[in-house]
């Protein structure tokens, strides 16, 4: 009795291990059946990949703001990103020995206009002795010239009080243009000498990106029918670009020569400084893509990449182009919004089903 209780329990349990083996097994088949795969959506433009360079966004003017006159900056008013209105005071540097030049140069106005009424003094009176016969005409003549010389020197004083009152007016530097402070180069309590540039200011109204290029470059750049400008800070967005100035020279350190390039329509939220992305393409290129180099599969002679469609992959013969940067760029076989797998391509099959 035992002997069969035994038996029908090892039955049961081959029964049930031959049900779960089955079930796996089933499982294991409609895995295989429906693998899951890494894709990507093709979007094809005519900008290539090897054609981006890196730039920032700039004002179309910026001034670089310095005192006429030497001193020590005694009060600064704005700090780097301050919005300033033309007339704004924007530093001051001390102007006591300034103050004491423009006092000495009206003092010498005054002393000169007592030697020029002096001198008219003494040529009213020599004139009259000379109509009267008592002096000669060359008596009257020095005085004549000496009224001229005292005159001149007034002159001359005159002008020296202007241009110390001008310098007076120079210990404060102001804006000139409406703009931004992009860049201060002085802190209050140092001393700097005249033309010393102390502050950036760039202007409100234009911006533009400004990119370094390769010399090997430069004519591709030239001679180039679009440009297209995106910026990292704002995603899926994109602008028109044109080349505004390309330097004659390369700069000494990089061998690079720098470009302007204008915004034709700048997008809302461009603030300057932003990181950019010019891209290029000559015009009447035909549309291509980069895919990754691991999304070709390769039939003989022939590259293919597997395109999902319905939930099942098609192999699709491709002319492919330039490679790098483990991508590599397809010139035929692909239309705009195809779903392509990108990983994976060697253990698919024609019309296998696949899951996303």
């Amino acid at each position: 009795m035992m002997r069969k209780a035994i038996a029908a329990y090892a039955v049961l349990a081959v029964l049930i291990l031959a049900v779960a083996l089955t079930g796996c097994a089933s499982k294991q088949q409609g895995q295989e059946e429906a693998p899951l795969v890494r894709t990507q959506t093709v979007k094809l433009d005519h900008y290539g990949q090897s054609a981006g360079y890196a730039g920032e966004v700039r004002g179309r003017y910026e001034t670089q703001l310095a005192f006429q006159v030497s001193g020590k900056v005694m009060r600064r008013s704005v700090e780097v990103g301050s919005r300033v209105n033309a007339g704004d005071a924007l530093m001051e540097i001390d102007a006591k020995d300034i103050q004491q030049t423009a006092n000495i140069a009206s003092a010498q106005v005054y002393s000169a206009e007592s030697q020029l009424n002096l001198a008219e003094s003494n040529l009213a009176r020599y004139r009259t002795l000379y109509e009267q016969g008592a002096v000669s005409r060359a008596q009257l003549d020095q005085y004549q010239n000496a009224y001229a010389v005292a005159l001149a020197s007034v002159r001359q004083a005159s002008a020296q009080y202007v241009q110390g009152a001008n310098q007076v007016g120079y210990s404060t530097l102001v804006a000139d243009q409406d703009g931004v402070i992009s860049a201060l180069n002085v802190e209050a309590g140092q001393v700097v000498s005249a033309g010393q540039i102390v502050a950036v200011l760039v202007q409100d109204g234009e911006r533009e990106v400004e990119i370094n290029i390769p010399e090997n470059r430069v004519e591709e750049l030239r001679k180039a029918g679009q440009i297209r400008v995106t910026f990292w800070a704002l995603p899926d967005v994109a602008a028109e670009g044109k080349i505004r100035e390309i330097s004659p020279i390369a700069d000494k350190v990089t061998r690079t020569y720098k470009v302007r390039i204008s915004l034709v329509d700048p997008p809302p939220g461009l603030a300057l400084g932003m990181t950019a992305n010019v891209a290029t393409a000559n015009g009447g290129v035909q549309p291509t893509v980069f895919v990754p180099l691991a999304a070709i599969y390769q039939t003989g002679d022939t590259p293919g990449v597997w395109v999902v469609s319905d939930g099942a992959v098609t192999l699709r013969p491709v002319k492919t182009g330039a490679f790098g940067d483990d991508k590599i760029q397809i010139l035929e076989g692909l239309q705009d919004g195809d779903v392509i797998v990108t990983a994976g391509v060697q253990k698919l099959r024609e019309g296998q089903k696949v899951r996303v």
